[in-house]
């Protein structure tokens, strides 16, 4: 007695929801096998404090000075001093994460700066500098959600800093 074979139909999608599948799939792929062009990001530890937006990010692999980027912040008064440690206790010593935005004509990279500290968590230095008053939004310049507008209102609000004598908008 022979038994009788079944086959089972095997279909397959409609070409459209096969296409973003594949595609899924292929962008795994290419992250794993080319991670440089993965991302736009180093982490790393932050040794040096250059100035009130300049730090020194070592990745393991070398060091690059980073530019905080789309802020203004004084050089020199009390402001800009209060600026320099503000920024040296939120990163120096500590891990941090950079967002390459581009570079200064000096080689400097610009980039945003992210802290890594599991007591403080993870906030954005430009836009933490900016709302604490103790820099400006850079004229006509945000980033995608609109931190550093919201940050800057905040500061003139609270009367912060910068904002400290001017009344708010």
């Amino acid at each position: 007695m022979a038994k009788e074979l079944k086959l089972q139909r095997l279909t397959v999608p409609p070409h459209g929801k096969l296409v973003p599948v594949a595609l899924v799939g292929f962008l795994i792929f290419g992250a794993g096998v080319f991670p440089t062009f993965a991302q736009k990001s180093l982490y790393g530890k932050v040794t040096s404090v250059k100035s009130n937006i300049v730090v020194t990010l070592d990745y393991g692999a070398g060091k690059y000075d980073v530019r905080l980027i789309g802020i203004d912040v004084p050089k020199e008064g009390q402001i800009g001093a209060e600026a320099l440690k503000f920024v040296s206790t939120m990163v120096l010593g500590k891990n941090a994460r950079m967002r390459f935005e581009g570079r200064t004509p000096n080689g400097e990279m610009l980039g945003r700066l992210f802290t890594d500290d599991p007591t403080m968590g993870i906030k954005e230095v430009a836009v933490e500098l900016v709302k604490a008053g103790l820099a400006r939004r850079q004229n006509a310049y945000d980033f995608k959600y609109g931190e550093l507008a919201a940050a800057e209102r905040e500061a003139q609000k609270a009367r912060r800093g910068l904002w400290a004598t001017t009344p708010p908008p």
